[in-house]
């Protein structure tokens, strides 16, 4: 197995345990303690928690252990902004440029989706949801879109997935999914584009409301 598949498999460990809270914002991640635990070299770990940096999951700090990243408010509603603009831009593309068979693929992560919807562990089928979502920018078969597209998503892995742990709006998650797949295979680019933008209204609305839970609850606690 080479260090960077294996960098990759201890990035998405450490990933899971950031969107659990098993390490919380501002927990320092120790290459070499949690090195040790994973039973791992130092040299994959370095590397997975830069790839964490990179996708704002953690902050690398000079001389000291990195730490899990607290975006604030600004930063993920700013970042929200340039993802909807570049999802909109995805789904236009898609309806011209698409293949049949990227079209299918989308498909079938929805159909994925609303099969495991009732007994799937909620990060598995979050996971499920940001795979629909990296489908449908890779399906406007512009690469320097699906990259920039996948950068900003990954930015909003800790957040976007508390604000989809509510289960509120789930039903209402995969509605706005079949409308999406639905406009693809029409080719319909107006229905597209209407279906993401109401989707990631949405988004910013949770988003918002998650921010606020959890300055109340840090209130209670002071």
């Amino acid at each position: 197995m080479s260090d960077t598949t294996l960098a990759e498999q201890i990035a998405h460990q450490l990933r899971r345990d950031i969107l659990r809270g098993k390490l919380a914002p501002g927990d320092p991640i120790k290459e070499r303690v949690n090195a040790g635990g994973m039973g791992v070299s130092r040299t994959p770990m370095r590397e997975a928690i830069r790839i964490l940096a990179k996708e704002g999951l953690v902050i690398l700090r000079p001389s000291r252990s990195p730490v899990v990243a607290n975006p604030t408010l600004k930063e993920a509603t700013d970042a929200i902004e340039v993802l909807m603009a570049l999802e909109l831009l995805s789904g236009e593309l898609a309806c011209r440029q698409a293949s049949d068979a990227d079209i299918a693929a989308v498909e079938a992560i929805q159909t994925k989706m609303e099969a495991r919807y009732d007994n799937a562990d909620k990060l598995d089928l979050f996971e499920i949801d940001m795979s629909l979502h990296l489908a449908i920018a890779q399906a406007s078969n512009n690469a320097s879109l699906a990259e920039t597209h996948r950068a900003y998503l990954e930015r909003l892995w800790r957040i976007r997935y508390l604000s989809a742990s509510q289960r509120e709006s789930r039903e209402r998650v995969l509605r706005q999914h079949r409308a999406i797949v639905d406009g693809l295979k029409a080719r319909d680019a107006a229905a597209v584009h209407a279906a993401i933008q109401e989707h990631l209204e949405h988004l910013s609305l949770n988003v918002r409301k998650r921010f606020d839970t959890e300055a109340a609850e840090a209130a209670g606690k002071a």
